[in-house]
């Protein structure tokens, strides 16, 4: 039995990157329509991908030298191994495959969506859905493959090495080695994040503000000389970032319910590692379910709900998903349980799955009210631009801070309820659960850059306005499910950072994080205040690229005559040069600053400190992820709402309107929250804690109770399973 599911695990993987590989088919052969439009394509496919060449370079400088010193530190202590070193080469290799996929398909689908928005919109949407579940299976299918195989690959490595019985040193090591994948993941995620909203935002900022501000010529004019590298943004930033994102998340959410789950004593039908394995099985699940609600993604015609649409697929594959997980929890794991003395049930760990799931539902649904066109949130800001840029971004920012509150109850309570079911393996196992339907969510996600890189297409080729009414449509949705799905990344990071703290606590050998001493509490403002700085560095670099950015299409709107006439072609190149040189090079400090902290606190003032910093940089990062995406996605959907024609204060304003000036001023402030600050929070948080996962063997405390090496003894179900059976 044990044997069978461990390998079915990878199996699902590998029937999502096919189902991915069937679609990713489907959307090439799509008709990519004219010349020049290809052509245009063709320019952001390239520049796309010279950004992600650049950025692997050094990227692949920094895995090296990261896992050697991983290599080196594994011979350090007992619990550590070597091998860990090839596992987080692994894991950056797969988070940027997982990029690549997306940014590879994204390219091809956005020219097919314009292409298919000359017919009807629900062509449209179809040909940039699909692009969409490319991206989504593609991330979801190779974390289930990656960490199912490694597992396996690792666990039985372990087992012979220590003579050929399930015991509890085969799986310390295993998972151990595992925090490699979920760390080198993790990493790429962060740079792929910062860098591509680097690169996206300035060219976005400099296109807005020399383009429709100054020379009030529209956003996507092939005049704007910023206008290609905005759209290689969308691409670099908001499709490979965002899926290097995923992918770290939903690896990092598995990780930490399997770590916990070491620890659970329980006598089951899968030689005891039930509790180890049912994360990765209920992403498998999630995989299955979230094909299912692919098919229900669909409209009937031009007047149809492209929202609702994108709803009926997603609430169907969780609600298929929760189900499952009732039949799967009572199956897998036995009636009875035990971890750290606290003792639950096969059906309290259902019900921390539900917590889950209703968790991210609500999460979703009030991040929706707080960005969508039409709501009280956005309606604020598109009254206060009447009376100038001043005041939309007050109001931006009200509306910013107002939106943590009601998610942070929801956080909250979904933390106090899971732990109160089935305890810190129910917290971790909530995030399990709301994570199951990442193929479904990115696809979701992925499918508004996408359509936002069609209307730039449409608009630069000079197609008929109805083509940019529809693709203006799918963008306006995607500019909601892209700040719904921030919402949701961030609440399984707080779920997940918490069970990695958790586990941290167990391997450093502490009992607890006191903040009466006051080390620990000078490390709880120090961990509250790195998400202000990382924040505050990731929104500078974007200023100085967005500075050189507006100066370069000033010079060429100056130095080269006959642009605003047509008779002349901008230097796209140019434009596309400073956001991929200033990119690189501004995401390495925020980088750094990530995973260099924890080990300089842990070694310095050791695990109790470092358990500080952690509590620290969790709460306050969570609170700057909300604030910033939302404030973000308000401001953007407020602008769009002039461009689609609103009425304030008794008067219909439109595009050009001194209100929509004010409101493209907002919207250029709240760009680099919500696509390079306020994403890289969720990332932020838990990289610092699988880094503190990591170097826990090496910092654990001496004690008369504790050792410096983690306790490796098998639970007493293992050493059940030992007497009567082997692998």
């Amino acid at each position: 039995m044990e044997s069978t599911i461990l390998y079915v695990i990878p199996g699902v993987g590998i029937l999502g990157l096919i189902v991915m590989a069937v679609q990713f088919a489907w959307v090439s052969k799509q008709e990519a329509g004219e010349e020049n439009m290809v052509e245009l394509a063709t320019h952001i496919a390239e520049g796309a991908m010279a950004f992600l060449k650049a950025e692997w370079k050094v990227l692949t400088y920094f895995a090296i030298v990261a896992a050697a010193l991983l290599a080196w530190s594994g011979t350090l202590v007992e619990t550590s191994s070597p091998v860990i070193a090839v596992s987080f080469l692994i894991g950056a290799v797969f988070s940027a495959t997982a990029g690549y996929f997306g940014m590879n398909i994204a390219t091809k689908a956005n020219v097919r969506t314009t292409q298919a928005a000359r017919t009807s919109l629900k062509e449209a949407l179809k040909v940039a859905f699909t692009g969409g579940t490319v991206m989504g299976l593609g991330v979801a299918g190779l974390a289930v493959f990656g960490l199912g195989s490694l597992f396996i690959v690792f666990y039985q490595l372990y087992v012979v090495s220590v003579g050929g019985s399930v015991n509890g040193v085969a799986m310390e090591k295993a998972i151990e080695v595992l925090a490699g994948f979920s760390l080198g993941a993790e990493s790429i995620a962060l740079f792929a994040r910062v860098g591509g909203g680097i690169y996206t935002k300035a060219a976005d900022v400099g296109a807005d503000l020399v383009g429709k501000v100054e020379a009030g010529i529209p956003e996507d004019d092939a005049r704007n000389p910023a206008t290609i590298a905005d759209n290689v943004g969308d691409n670099v930033g908001d499709v490979a970032g965002m899926g290097a994102d995923l992918f770290g998340s939903y690896v990092a959410t598995m990780l930490a319910t399997m770590v916990l789950g070491r620890e659970i004593v329980a006598a089951d039908q899968f030689g005891g590692l039930s509790p180890i394995i049912l994360p990765m099985v209920i992403a498998g699940i999630g995989i299955i379910f979230s094909i299912v609600g692919f098919m229900l993604v669909r409209i009937s015609d031009d007047k149809g709900n492209v929202q609702k649409a994108l709803n009926i697929g997603n609430w169907t594959s969780i609600i298929l998903v929760t189900i499952a997980c009732y039949f799967l929890v009572t199956w897998m794991l036995p009636a009875e349980m035990t971890l750290r003395g606290r003792d639950f049930s096969n059906t309290d760990v259902f019900l921390a799955i539900l917590v889950g799931s209703i968790v991210g539902a609500l999460m979703s649904v009030v991040t929706e009210y707080y960005t969508a066109m039409g709501k009280r949130p956005v309606t604020s800001i598109v009254e206060q631009s009447d009376t100038g840029a001043a005041t939309n971004i007050i109001g931006g920012l009200s509306v910013g801070m107002e939106s943590t509150l009601v998610p942070t109850i929801i956080l909250a309570s979904g933390i106090y309820f899971s732990h109160y079911f089935a305890g810190l393996y129910g917290v971790a196992i909530a995030a399990a659960g709301m994570m199951a339907t990442t193929a479904m969510q990115l696809a979701i996600d992925a499918f508004g850059p996408i359509a936002d890189n069609a209307g730039g297409i449409a608009e630069m080729s000079g197609l008929p306005k109805e083509v940019r009414e529809r693709t203006d449509i799918l963008d306006a949705v995607g500019n909601t499910t892209a700040a719904t799905g921030k919402g949701f990344a961030i609440a399984s990071a707080a779920l997940t950072a918490l069970a990695l703290f958790a586990a941290f606590v167990g391997l450093a050998g502490i009992d607890s994080i006191d903040i009466y001493k006051a080390d620990v509490l000078a490390g709880l403002f120090v961990g509250g205040m790195i998400p202000f700085i990382f924040s505050s560095l990731a929104i500078a670099a974007v200023g100085r690229a967005a500075m050189a950015m507006v100066q370069e299409v000033r010079r060429q709107f100056k130095e080269i005559p006959g642009i605003m006439e047509r008779e002349a072609t901008p230097e796209y190149d140019k434009c596309v040069a400073i956001s991929t040189e200033a990119s690189i090079r501004e995401m390495m400090l925020p980088g750094a600053i990530a995973l260099v902290t924890p080990v300089v606190v842990g070694f310095a003032f050791g695990p109790e400190v470092l358990g500080g910093l952690l509590a620290g940089v969790t709460v306050s990062g969570v609170m700057m992820g909300m604030f910033q995406n939302n404030a973000g996605g308000a401001w953007d959907n407020a602008k769009k709402s002039f461009e689609a024609g609103v009425e304030v204060n008794g008067k219909m304003e439109y595009k050009g309107s001194e209100s929509h000036k004010a409101s493209v001023t907002g919207d250029t402030v709240g760009d680099p929250f919500k696509d390079t600050s306020g994403p890289s929070m969720n990332i932020l948080i838990k990289l610092m804690s699988i880094v503190a996962l990591i170097i826990a063997p090496h910092i654990a405390v001496k004690s008369a109770s504790h050792s410096t090496s983690v306790d490796i003894t098998p639970p007493p179900a293992v050493e059940r399973v030992i007497e009567r059976e082997n692998v």
